[in-house]
């Protein structure tokens, strides 16, 4: 039995999403609570794996359960609803978790034949916060914004932006990992500032390479300050090249969104056609 389960959490104290011994993180910390519950090793599978200190309201995984676990599911109300057993796991979640968690579980429900959390995504969306000197700062918001002294040209910023979508090799705008491709389709990058003068990037792509997003968000700051002109950053992306000139900006401003599947027809395929395509890890915004 495969489950999708719907997850939201605040990166702050996390080392990012994947398990690492001696060290606190989002996989790590749900996998324990789902092993006291469940028993056996439980594994979750992830549509992004996010950086330390990365935030997601979005998050989307799946977990298969052997026939031990399938048996310690909540007791049904119903005998033999599974789909009300999966959906009770959700909230036996967040009991272990405790009150006022920094990571939570939604939803868990019965994954539809094909689903793969990560491989059958078509996309993935990112959203990034950025306080600047016309904005002022609210401490009720330090953990997901990040603080820029300059006042920002929010227009220049969203011209720049608007030039990069596309497919194109974003190696200029990722961290290099060995044998991980960077060529990526950005299908929308645009800026806007808030009612609260908050500035949001939204980034939507069929997938990111580790570190692009905050390195996209980062070049079109600079945009901002004038330290760059538009035509800079698409100069820079088709160079290939990693230049002082743009910064990977903080995570704490960057939340995992959303994340987009086909319909359900279509999920086997997609998964397949993903793992063609791209086996080395390719997620890490």
């Amino acid at each position: 039995m495969r489950l999708r389960l719907d997850i939201s959490y605040d990166g702050t104290h996390f080392r990012g999403w994947a398990r690492q011994p001696g060290l606190r993180t989002v996989q790590g910390t749900l996998e324990d609570a789902l092993a006291r519950i469940l028993g056996g090793d439980p594994r979750l599978v992830v549509a992004g794996r996010t950086d330390a200190g990365v935030h997601a309201s979005g998050q989307v995984a799946h977990l298969d359960l052997d026939d031990y676990q399938m048996a310690r599911l909540p007791r049904r109300r119903r005998e033999g609803d599974e789909d009300d057993a999966v959906a009770a796991l959700a909230g036996r979640v967040r009991g272990v978790l405790g009150a006022y968690p920094d990571v939570t579980v939604h939803r868990t429900t019965l994954a539809p034949a094909g689903f793969d959390a990560r491989f059958s995504a078509v996309w993935r969306r990112y959203i990034y916060r950025v306080a600047d000197a016309n904005s002022g700062y609210d401490p009720l918001e330090r953990l997901r914004t990040t603080t820029v002294k300059a006042a920002l040209d929010v227009e220049a910023m969203h011209i720049a932006a608007q030039r990069l979508i596309g497919l194109h090799d974003f190696a200029a705008y990722c961290k290099a990992r060995e044998e991980a491709t960077t060529i990526r389709t950005l299908l929308e990058y645009d800026w806007r500032r808030g009612d609260d003068g908050i500035l949001v990037a939204n980034v939507r792509a069929d997938a990111f390479c580790h570190s692009m997003v905050r390195a996209l968000v980062g070049a079109c700051v600079a945009v901002g300050e004038g330290r760059l002109d538009v035509e800079d950053v698409v100069r820079i992306r088709d160079d290939g090249r990693r230049t002082p000139d743009t910064k990977v900006l903080a995570a704490r401003g960057l939340v995992l969104a959303q994340v987009g599947y086909p319909a359900d027809d279509l999920l086997a395929s997609r998964a397949e056609q993903t793992r063609n395509r791209r086996d080395a890890d390719d997620i890490g915004a």
